[in-house]
């Protein structure tokens, strides 16, 4: 690794402070917060505010907020991203971590679409694979998904007198129930389905969240009963917790950790 340059350290530490408060700076607060003498805060706001990277608050002298050029540098980033290709780097960094199967996927109407899947080292059938549909209810990913929509935009999707398709016995079919697990799932922040989408498996989920905050996919962690356990289960939802904030931040969001 090369050496690190300490000036233009210094420099992208000052644009970093503009992430926390009311979004304006002076030149003390630069000079408490990142203890810089105020010779070379001066020189480096200076220099900053010169490639329109900072640019001064009208009516507030001495005081600076972003300028235009990190909004086109942050536009071209979103332009570049590919949730996708982005799922199936995540995917496959949390698979190695736990040597099971990990999926991506983002709601459609009532269906979940699989778009990464990183396959676990063990000689295990999962039932699904990227591209593939399967009913939201059905998955941990699709239930992280409904749970954050609007209780309203839920009961049109799945109206109550509806029977909704099993693919297992323990797959929700009462519109009433899946509610309540929807419910759970708010409350819990993560989403567990217990043998709803495959008879021998089980998997966690976790929210996965573009820059403004809106859920836009959901990480998943699917285990075969055979090394399922409930002691288990909470070192998976913590891991599927850490992945989908990976992917997360890798689209712009800020946690709020």
């Amino acid at each position: 690794m090369g050496r690190l340059v300490p000036a233009v350290t210094r420099a992208l530490d000052i644009l970093e402070l503009f992430l926390d408060g009311d979004g304006t700076l002076s030149a003390p607060d630069i000079v408490r917060r990142l203890q810089l003498p105020r010779t070379t805060v001066h020189e480096l706001v200076t220099t900053l505010a010169a490639r329109k990277y900072v640019v001064p608050v009208a009516g507030q002298p001495g005081r600076y907020r972003l300028g235009v050029r990190p909004y086109q540098l942050g536009a071209r980033y979103a332009e570049q991203l590919d949730l996708a290709a982005e799922g199936q780097q995540v995917a496959r960094s949390v698979a190695e971590t736990c040597d099971e199967t990990v999926h991506v996927a983002i709601l459609e109407d009532t269906d979940v679409i699989y778009i990464a899947k990183v396959d676990s080292t063990h000689a295990v059938r999962m039932v699904s694979a990227a591209g593939r549909r399967l009913p939201a209810h059905c998955t941990s990913v699709g239930k992280m998904l409904l749970a954050s929509l609007p209780g309203p935009e839920v009961a049109a999707r799945f109206p109550d007198g509806t029977a909704l398709a099993a693919m297992t016995p323990n797959s929700i079919t009462d519109p009433a129930l899946l509610r309540e697990a929807l419910a759970a799932v708010r409350e819990r922040g993560t989403a567990v389905e217990s043998r709803e989408s495959n008879p021998d498996v089980s998997c966690v989920a976790a929210p996965v969240r573009d820059r403004t905050g809106q859920v836009v996919a959901a990480l998943s962690i699917s285990v075969p009963m055979i090394r399922w356990s409930e002691e288990r289960l909470g070192e998976l939802e913590e891991l599927a917790v850490k992945g989908a904030a990976e992917l997360s931040e890798r689209l712009g969001h800020r946690g709020t950790a």
